[in-house]
């Protein structure tokens, strides 16, 4: 895989330096207007520190700009998925306002995830605890190796899950995340498919095929409709049932008015795949 310039969080290192040298904290890998960003910590079970979640929300950035990207897939290096927050280096922090400047920081990566116009798509290999399982239940989608692990457990170190908690209860029933974040133990992925937490659950030789397919398959669709579709999803979710019928009544009559949508219904109507116009 390829990084992106600027996705490893160092300044402007002379070239042979330690920190020049030093492997990008998340790769970036392009594929038929797929981009598949690799969480790329895995000595440190690719923890959530500070540098580490500037350089993946700089490449979101990257990703939003980029009108060739169609689907986004999150992966990670080595065992572990994602182990949450640094602990190490929230514990070496000087001062509460430190650690509200890290949490305000995970939560505005969370918001991009949610916000980001591609539909994102959790590729599971294997353990995501406290913030990476948060991670996982902000993505669109996801899919996981079925010896893969979700947990939330702050409470088992006195730090209660509270921002990890946002993204699980609006992934799966409040008296599941209530489990997950009252006893910080761990579930499979058959019971994180069971509660909503996961799409899929699928042997580990197989999760890469099936999230190039899901890929694949959502790519091919409409990029404007995805974008328009996404969007308003996440956003009828924060309205009552009349508000968010009258914001999607709005959304679909505007759906209606674009050429994706003449082309889709005519293709429909003449039993032909469509051609979308160029976005």
């Amino acid at each position: 895989m390829t990084a992106v310039p600027g996705s490893a969080c160092a300044g402007s290192a002379p070239s042979g330096s330690a920190v020049a040298d030093a492997p990008a904290l998340v790769l970036r890998h392009d594929a038929n207007g797929v981009t598949t960003l690799t969480l790329n910590r895995p000595a440190a079970r690719n923890a959530l520190s500070r540098a580490m979640m500037s350089a993946l929300h700089q490449q979101l950035n990257a990703v939003a700009a980029d009108p060739s990207v169609r689907v986004v897939v999150l992966a990670a290096a080595g065992p572990v998925f994602c182990a949450g927050h640094d602990l190490k280096e929230m514990r070496a922090a000087p001062d509460q306002a430190a650690h509200l400047a890290t949490f305000r920081q995970c939560a505005r990566l969370m918001t991009s995830l949610v916000r980001l116009r591609q539909p994102v798509i959790a590729k599971v290999q294997g353990t995501a605890t406290a913030a990476g399982c948060q991670l996982v239940a902000s993505c669109d989608l996801a899919i996981a190796a079925e010896q893969a692990q979700f947990a939330t457990p702050g409470v088992n170190i006195g730090l209660f899950c509270s921002t990890p908690m946002v993204a699980l209860s609006r992934a799966v029933p409040a008296k599941a995340a209530m489990e997950m974040l009252l006893t910080g133990e761990p579930i499979g992925a058959a019971e994180a498919v069971r509660i909503g937490l996961v799409n899929r659950a699928v042997p580990a030789a197989a999760l890469d095929g099936t999230v190039a397919d899901l890929a694949a398959c959502i790519a091919a669709k409409s990029t404007r409709v995805l974008a328009l579709g996404k969007e308003s999803f996440h956003r009828q979710r924060e309205m009552d049932l009349g508000t968010a019928y009258a914001y999607t009544a709005e959304v679909m009559a505007l759906n209606m008015g674009l050429a994706d949508a003449a082309e889709g219904i005519d293709a429909f109507l003449g039993k032909r795949p469509p051609v979308w116009p160029q976005d």
